[in-house]
């Protein structure tokens, strides 16, 4: 997510000898510059962290510690408002009523669905309101996204006001006791006076407790100074950075903040609806720096593991008795976390070499996958719980059955034991390097080839 502006900040601070000269932090601050006016960092931000991290080193020591340490309070400093709030605050009197704004084309729509997705896994009843009326397809697209997540949805496909089906919203959503209520708005090409005054007079007909403002990450500098516009005409409470998994430069966080002084609150960072983070600035800012996001891991984690069910199966795996059904439950709470080349980011100490070979690992779409998925579907109950059960005769059927080979079946076979035999082992020793290499290589059958290995 981070990974070009974060290695780069690691070579420029490994320039940065224990205790260093005026001569190299001279030049350590000039790449600084040169790369974080690449990474789409505001040149008014970048002047600010530049010159506060020379200071903090001439003011104490040139060393590399001392650089580190300004870095990250500089950028901090930046991507952390003084009382603004951070991720999602519940109202103190429910429903908390959030409304969404943005320009046309940026994935507002999908980003609050996400949204809905996100509190729905944290136990939150969810109600989004469809208002967007003048894009072809706003409502009905709502309305699929709200199935696809089992979230619901209020809309009004026979009225022509927005303000009016905003009102009728908020109101079901206070009266049917929802914890929270996203309302979409129509989005804009541009910053229009008059599509402008029609959100405004939306926002002041309900009782608003936040406005997000979702911005495009692709859009570079340009998100920073719409969103100022929107700031100026509807008021921004937070901003959520909508497809930051794309091409975009990890900078434009920080010129959003600084330009226009508000918190990120959340990242859009897949096509998927569990592609979706919170902004932490204290974790997003040891991500930059190489440091991982544990507590941001330990949260998407929690979110989707059931405790007990995780409990079970460890203890299954430790008696050899890992089963068919418990390989897809483990599938689902993976598919559930959100790609993995998001995850790899909060995982501190790899490399990018590692990062970039993990991260394109796709164990639900990768056509293995869909072969043991389709070998699974073909099963018994029974041969699902006992693999041991499955004789010749049972994997002749099967593999009439799922349109496979007699071949592919054992090859399946055989990785679906070898990977039970290392997860067991795994369990049990605490594991090593040399594991987890090995448990990686059997997953999803994968040939894994040696630049993808733990050192």
């Amino acid at each position: 997510m981070f990974d070009r502006l974060t290695d780069s900040l690691k070579s420029i601070t490994n320039k940065i000898r224990f205790v260093d000269n005026e001569a190299n932090l001279k030049k350590a601050l000039q790449e600084l510059k040169k790369s974080l006016l690449k990474e789409d960092v505001h040149f008014k931000a970048t002047k600010q962290i530049v010159t506060s991290v020379e200071n903090y080193c001439k003011a104490n020591e040139i060393g590399q510690a001392s650089f580190k340490k300004a870095l990250s309070e500089s950028i901090t400093n930046i991507l952390k408002i003084p009382n603004a709030n951070e991720g999602f605050v519940y109202s103190k009197n429910p429903t908390t009523n959030i409304l969404f704004i943005g320009l046309s084309g940026v994935g507002k729509t999908t980003t609050l669905a996400k949204l809905a997705n996100y509190l729905k896994q944290k136990n939150k009843k969810v109600l989004m309101v469809a208002c967007d009326l003048i894009r072809a397809g706003a409502i009905e697209q709502l309305k699929t996204l709200g199935a696809q997540i089992e979230v619901d949805v209020y809309f009004d496909e026979a009225s022509n006001s927005a303000k009016q089906i905003a009102i009728d919203g908020v109101k079901k959503a206070k009266d049917e006791l929802y914890d929270v209520c996203l309302i979409d708005s129509a989005g804009r090409q541009a910053v229009d006076t008059k599509l402008m005054d029609e959100l405004k007079e939306l926002k002041n007909s309900v009782n608003i407790d936040e406005t997000f403002y979702v911005a495009d990450a692709l859009n570079g500098h340009k998100s920073s100074e719409v969103a100022k516009a929107f700031r100026e005409h509807i008021g921004i409470d937070g901003i959520i950075l909508s497809k930051f998994d794309g091409d975009s430069k990890g900078g434009v966080a920080l010129s959003l903040a600084y330009n226009c002084g508000v918190n990120v609150r959340f990242l859009g960072v897949g096509e998927k609806v569990e592609d979706f983070e919170v902004f932490i600035a204290s974790r997003i800012v040891n991500r930059l720096m190489g440091l991982g996001d544990i507590e941001g891991l330990a949260e998407k984690t929690a979110n989707v593991i059931d405790e007990k069910k995780a409990k079970e199966i460890k203890a299954k795996i430790q008696k050899g008795e890992f089963n068919f059904d418990d390989f897809l439950s483990q599938m689902d709470m993976m598919k559930k976390m959100g790609s993995m080349k998001n995850i790899v980011g909060m995982i501190p100490g790899l490399n990018s070499s590692i990062k970039s070979a993990i991260k394109d690992m796709d164990f639900e779409n990768s056509e293995q996958m869909k072969n043991i998925k389709a070998m699974i579907s073909s099963m018994t109950p029974y041969e699902r719980q006992t693999p041991s059960a499955l004789n010749p005769s049972r994997k002749a059927r099967i593999a009439k059955g799922c349109g496979l080979d007699g071949v592919a079946i054992n090859r399946i076979l055989k990785q679906f034991k070898n990977t039970a035999k290392m997860a067991k082992k795994f369990s049990k020793k605490g594991g090593g390097i040399k594991d987890i290499n090995n448990l990686l290589e059997n997953m999803g059958g994968a040939n894994m080839p040696a630049s993808m290995r733990f050192r």
